[in-house]
């Protein structure tokens, strides 16, 4: 029996990770809550959770170099997954009741509030899944569960041949936003898989397969 892959949840302080250690667990992986850098750099994988507002997360992800920690993982080409706003923070910025705050920069393009009737958006949705999506694989017509008022609503990442072109799921509350991202080593979902059942475990059992 081949061994479980493990996975690193950053611990900076975020309020949903005992959930998505569990889920990872279900979906088949050895688990470690932690911010030791080198257990962060060694994993399998690196899962960051974040749940709150846009500054605050950069906040506590700065107070523990997280953003240096990620990056060095994706230098290196080990996976990386962002959940909810820790796939916000890939971002270049974020756009919260008029502060305007700097992201990890990963991906271009800002998080801004949701145009819609109502926010947050608040249950499950389907997706438009992206070409080549390896995350969504046997899971195209599943609904995932989102709780987010803000989002990246723009993609304009233009990647040059070899490299692989980025998946990039969208969804739409009131208007489309963007679901999720596969962009080579680092992806992200805007939905919790933690929150959305068997399809979420599923997705995270996907992803696993790719470490």
């Amino acid at each position: 029996m081949a061994e479980k892959p493990l996975v690193a949840v950053l611990d900076y302080g975020s309020g949903n990770v005992h959930s998505a250690v569990k889920a990872l667990e279900q979906a088949g992986a050895k688990v470690a809550l932690t911010r030791d850098r080198g257990v962060v750099a060694d994993a399998d994988g690196l899962l960051v959770p974040g749940v709150g507002a846009f500054g605050a997360v950069m906040e506590q992800l700065n107070a523990i170099r997280g953003g240096e920690l990620i990056e060095r993982r994706l230098a290196g080409g080990r996976p990386v997954l962002g959940i909810c706003v820790g796939m916000q923070v890939m971002f270049e910025r974020g756009v919260e009741r008029g502060t305007d705050v700097p992201g990890l920069g990963e991906w271009r393009g800002t998080v801004r509030e949701l145009e819609a009737p109502v926010v947050p958006h608040m249950g499950w949705s389907t997706v438009e899944v992206g070409a080549g999506s390896r995350l969504f694989a046997g899971l195209e017509d599943e609904r995932f569960y989102f709780v987010h008022s803000f989002a990246a609503q723009d993609w304009t990442l233009e990647v040059d041949r070899p490299f692989r072109e980025p998946a990039v799921t969208w969804s739409s509350h009131g208007s489309r936003f963007i679901a999720a991202v596969e962009n080579g080593p680092l992806s992200a979902t805007q939905f919790h898989p933690e929150k959305s059942g068997e399809a979420g475990i599923a997705l995270l059992r996907n992803w696993l397969g790719t470490l």
